[in-house]
């Protein structure tokens, strides 16, 4: 499964670098590529124009994507586990709200002080303010069935994101257009140099998601049950909190708030693999970066020359496989 999984990877990301206002064949665009690691390997037979177009531009994108989406649903997947609640999503539970105000924040008032990294730094703090508003919410309304937890981060997310919304109003007008790029996602921002910071935080919390798979599978049967397996729940449970709430806030930092990948990608990957954490991580990263990238595709070409923002897409899609599940569910 796997392997097919990465087969469909390949393909989707050579899909993704092809189509576009310019097409470019698959085989040129594999060209491009091995030339660019292996310069001299493949006769060039193609412009420059083609060449700047596949490398520095779409690859970079496709890249992205892989990571947003991989990173969203890893984070889903961990946090359905420890609140055992098949609906939870780091953009139903407002984290996706708190890291766009952090963006917004430094965007349209404080400035990037710190260059490049101000961006994710600030998102992340936005993240883990809402993450943790949401637990403060929760327990201050005894909402403590997993229903009434996404219901409390719905109600942060509407909470966090009229604040965002002060935040452009009290702003300069003439930057709020920058803003629509973090309210609605999109991935055309993508550079090489921005990809260090969600590949290297990917990689760190994505590795501790999945070194503790054996606990997430013990938070689904039940916090008794995880305590008498010499698990600390309560620590355990906010240390996946903070980590999700620090993967949300880095890929929304560089891709905007992009909705219900968390929610879906988790769902179908159970239906695949079976409900072991130890498979269900690595394939909601896998599964979630396909996702994204045919989001993407779909985002580019349905109103080609112009880019839809790809939340749009996602937030369609999800809206409408919420429902199916919310209806699975009474069932």
């Amino acid at each position: 499964m796997i392997g097919a999984g990465v087969l469909l990877l390949l393909f989707s990301i050579s899909v993704a670098i092809s189509v576009g206002a310019v097409s470019v064949p698959l085989h040129t665009v594999w060209s491009i590529l091995i030339n660019q690691v292996a310069p001299g390997t493949i006769e060039q037979d193609w412009s420059k124009g083609r060449a700047a177009i596949v490398w520095d531009i779409r690859f970079p994108r496709a890249l992205l994507a892989c990571l947003v989406g991989a990173g969203l649903a890893v984070v889903g997947s961990s946090l359905q586990a420890v609140t055992r609640n098949p609906l939870a999503d780091p953009h139903l539970l407002g984290i996706s709200s708190g890291a766009a105000f952090g963006a917004i924040m430094v965007l349209m008032h404080t400035g990037m002080f710190w260059g490049l990294i101000t961006v994710p730094l600030f998102a992340f703090g936005g993240a883990l303010a809402a993450t943790l508003l949401v637990l403060a919410v929760s327990q201050f309304a005894a909402a403590t069935s997993a229903d009434r937890l996404i219901l409390a981060g719905v109600a942060v997310s509407f909470i966090v994101m009229s604040l965002a919304n002060v935040l452009i109003f009290l702003g300069d007008p003439r930057a709020t257009h920058t803003v629509v790029f973090w309210m609605l996602g999109g991935l055309g921002l993508a550079q090489w140099s921005h990809l260090v910071f969600p590949l290297s935080v990917l990689a760190v919390c994505g590795a501790y998601i999945w070194l503790n798979a054996r606990k997430l599978n013990a938070m689904t049967v039940g916090d008794e049950t995880a305590s008498t397996l010499g698990i600390p729940v309560a620590r355990f449970r906010l240390i996946i909190f903070v980590v999700g709430a620090l993967i949300t806030g880095v890929m929304v930092a560089f891709s905007g708030m992009i909705g219900f990948v968390g929610l879906m990608v988790p769902h179908i990957v159970r239906l695949l693999v079976g409900g072991d954490y130890a498979r269900v991580i690595p394939a909601s990263a896998l599964f979630g970066a396909i996702y994204l990238l045919w989001s993407d595709i779909i985002a580019r070409t349905i109103m080609a020359p112009e880019d839809m923002p790809i939340g749009i897409v996602t937030g369609l899609v999800g809206g409408m496989f919420f429902v199916w599940l919310l209806r699975r569910r009474a069932r």
